[in-house]
């Protein structure tokens, strides 16, 4: 809802100090359509001539990122904390055997059925099962472990950025695009010089348009939007961060709860939910 306040917010203050400083919208009115259609539909070509068409359909589900935002609240950290608590602890009280039936079906594991938002995000969920499998292989070294974490999740967190990079370059070309629009106009405009300095300066204006589109596509929308989409990305990375510091502390020795704690600190602050808000919630988990 910001965002799309924040581009109302634009909008208005944009045109509406035009409209107050006695500017008239009639050329822009005339001439939007057309100088939109060309820094638009330019804009959109090169955009699919630089992508593949994943990374086109990635950057039309970033566009829904945007307007909804991180999809994981303080709820959501809560439950990550106490799920990966009652693993930890069934692994050190059982042995790593024991999360077997967990990490192999967790579609009928009575843990995972207990957080079933946590079971159907398939990509943590399955990072989840992926490295408590690898503990269970007997890769017991902590800092292996953190290793290879780390490096997976640097792959993945650099493939979800690829979207926000793309639309941040599609926006440094809007304004080269908006001059692209206007020196079009300029020549549509001299082809006509011999026509009254009115006629001529309606299409000069007009030919202006296509600048202030560029400019303002530019830096009032794409750019932003690439800016926001960028931060939700790197808010939801902080998800599996938290699995790695479980995990690894888990390696480390650490009693289940430290190990928690451990994974509580890598929550964005916003979202941490209190060291007694999950130390209620794991001593009231029951599976």
């Amino acid at each position: 809802m910001t965002t799309i306040g924040g581009l109302v917010f634009v909008l208005v203050c944009v045109f509406g100090s035009y409209l107050l400083s006695g500017g008239s919208m009639g050329p822009l009115v005339e001439a939007l359509p057309f100088e939109f259609l060309t820094i638009g539909g330019a804009a959109i070509g090169t955009f699919v001539m630089s992508n593949s068409m994943h990374d086109v359909k990635h950057a039309l589900h970033g566009i829904g990122k945007v307007l909804k935002g991180a999809v994981y609240k303080k709820q959501d950290y809560l439950d990550l904390l106490c799920l990966l608590y009652y693993f930890v602890r069934l692994a050190s009280t059982k042995g790593t055997m024991a999360l077997e039936p967990h990490i192999e079906k967790p579609s009928e594991s009575a843990a995972f059925a207990k957080f079933p938002k946590l079971l159907a995000d398939h990509h943590v969920s399955g990072t989840i099962c992926d490295y408590l499998r690898l503990v269970g292989m007997n890769a017991d070294d902590p800092n292996q472990i953190e290793d290879i974490m780390g490096r997976e999740l640097k792959k993945t967190l650099h493939e979800e950025l690829h979207a926000a990079h793309a639309i941040q370059t599609m926006a440094d070309g809007l304004p080269a695009l908006g001059i692209v629009a206007a020196v079009l106009g300029v020549i549509k405009t001299m082809s006509h010089i011999n026509e009254p300095p009115a006629v001529l300066g309606a299409m000069i204006g007009g030919a202006l348009v296509g600048t202030f589109l560029g400019i303002l596509l530019a830096y009032g929308i794409a750019g932003p939007i690439a800016s926001r989409l960028k931060g939700v990305v790197e808010e939801e990375s902080k998800f599996t961060d938290v699995v790695r510091a479980v995990i690894v502390a888990h390696l480390n020795g650490n009693a289940p709860a430290v190990s928690a704690e451990s994974g509580r600190k890598m929550a964005p602050t916003q979202f941490m939910p209190s060291f007694q808000e999950v130390e209620i919630a794991t001593q009231a988990l029951q599976i």
